[in-house]
């Protein structure tokens, strides 16, 4: 589905990397490869072991860096981000990484994710003096490691990491060193690699491709890395960890190109997409996708169910950023002009239309109808996941309980609403099977709170208040 039309985002992504001599370009290249998983902010700061600096903006990687900004950045380590604003909002003042001075020296921080206690926090740190500079829960863990009473800063990180509760992945650089953590639910992919004798960290294995750098392995759940002249050193700052990957990463938000815990993306919902040929058994002539996120699957299916693939829907990849707009009365035509129905390929066929997932449903409306005033005799809409019933606390935009479709709708209602003639979604027991996670039970290693409503982290009320009543 169109994430920029449906309101179905991730936040953002992260990359770093030690001990390479050209690290803001390398970085650059990073952060470019991670351009899907936000596209309203980036910044990299560098370190050339005497001190930081830093260079961001609101925009896309190549809008923000030039020649100029990049041969400014000095050092042989870096760290970089691309954001997405959900709960934080936007501003320049919310872009990462965010650079903190001290006496003792600098910090830079850089977060994927979002914490379920952060206003609990925050409002603690106020009452106790603190002064926050941004709306991003990301400058939490900076106040909580400056609070902090241990002397080594390794320490001090340590006890500020278990403080804070949900979906978290964090590189911090400082003149001397370079830290990554991941929470103890590894709710959030990270990866560790290599490019010849240097260190490199990304959200996703794509990055490392970008760059020519070898992947070493993932990050793992409640894991701390420092990183220096020394080498690396790992251990873990919390003893309670219980594995829960996002599972909406392999249906729709990581690149295709990216493999997550040892399965490659394209090949996951290439099987999401054969299970749920196996689960729908529809008669049709044509199966077609939603680009770009349903065409694995759809190839997939088409595979499965022996109908042949088509490309029944164009994506016009020429329309700006600027034209999307967030508002309700825009959408149409922001549909109209992101996608066309191929008359030729859908005039006269029974159509299945594949996607990866329906969160308010006025887009799946609208492109079946697309379809069928193209000539398309029916369309059945099969979708690569469960029902999306409950809101995402973790970092991924997704819209209020309220607003979810397969919150308050029937299943046949949702497929009258949208005017399909049939809807199909993938169990979630075919789902876990397609990704690997076959006969897991309820510690499959896989978070599947917005299908289910079972979070794998403590709720705070104040978090809860803010998505059911924004």
């Amino acid at each position: 589905m169109l994430a920029e039309l449906r309101g179905l985002n991730e936040e953002c992504g992260i990359f770093a990397v030690w001990g390479h001599e050209d690290a803001a370009r390398i970085t650059y290249y990073g952060l470019h490869s991670l351009q899907h998983r936000g596209q309203e902010g980036t910044g990299i700061i560098t370190s050339d072991g005497e001190k930081l600096a830093g260079h961001k903006g609101e925009g896309l990687v190549a809008e923000i860096f030039n020649e100029q900004a990049l041969s400014g950045l000095k050092g042989e380590a870096a760290i970089g981000h691309v954001r997405y604003a959900t709960q934080g909002g936007g501003g320049y003042e919310n872009v990462q990484p965010l650079l903190f001075h001290s006496q003792t020296g600098s910090m830079a921080l850089a977060h994927n994710g979002n914490l379920v206690n952060a206003k609990l926090i925050k409002s603690i740190l106020e009452q106790q003096g603190s002064i926050f500079q941004t709306n991003s829960d990301t400058e939490v863990l900076a106040h909580l490691i400056r609070r902090s009473g241990e002397w080594i800063l390794k320490n001090r990180v340590k006890h500020a990491l278990k403080q804070i509760e949900g979906a978290f992945a964090y590189v911090l650089l400082t003149e001397k060193e370079l830290m990554v953590a991941l929470d103890p639910q590894g709710l959030r992919p990270l990866s560790l690699g290599r490019i010849g004798d240097a260190f490199v960290v990304a959200s996703e294995t794509c990055a490392f491709d970008a760059i020519g750098a070898k992947f070493i392995r993932d990050i793992l759940p409640g894991e701390l890395l420092v990183i220096n002249d020394n080498g690396l050193h790992t251990e873990f700052f919390s003893e309670h960890r219980n594995e829960a990957i996002c599972t909406m990463e392999y249906i729709y938000f990581s690149r295709p190109d990216s493999n997550l815990h040892g399965m490659n993306v394209h090949s996951a919902r290439k099987n999401l997409g054969k299970r749920l040929a196996f689960e729908a058994k529809i008669e049709a002539d044509v199966v077609t996708a939603v680009p770009d996120s349903g065409v694995s699957a759809a190839i997939g299916y088409a595979e499965a169910s022996g109908i042949p693939y088509e490309l029944g829907l164009i994506k016009n990849r020429y329309v700006g950023r600027t034209f999307i707009q967030p508002s309700q009365s825009l959408r149409e035509q922001g549909v109209k002009m992101k996608l066309s129905a191929v008359r030729g390929v859908v005039e006269g066929k029974r159509v299945i239309m594949v996607d990866d997932s329906v969160v308010r449903g006025t887009t799946s409306k609208r492109i079946v109808r697309m379809l069928k005033d193209a000539g398309a005799l029916e369309v059945h809409v099969v979708i690569s996941s469960p029902p999306i019933t409950h809101p995402c606390f973790y970092g991924i935009d997704t819209s209020t309980k309220e607003e979810l479709i397969a919150h308050n709708h029937t299943h046949e209602e949702i497929k009258r609403l949208i005017g399909a003639d049939s809807l199909t979604f993938l169990s979630t027991e075919g789902m876990l099977e397609a990704i690997g996670r076959k006969n897991a039970g309820k510690n499959c290693g896989q978070c599947l709170a917005c299908f289910t409503g079972e979070y794998p982290t403590e709720l705070y009320p104040d978090t809860l208040q803010y998505y059911y009543q924004k």
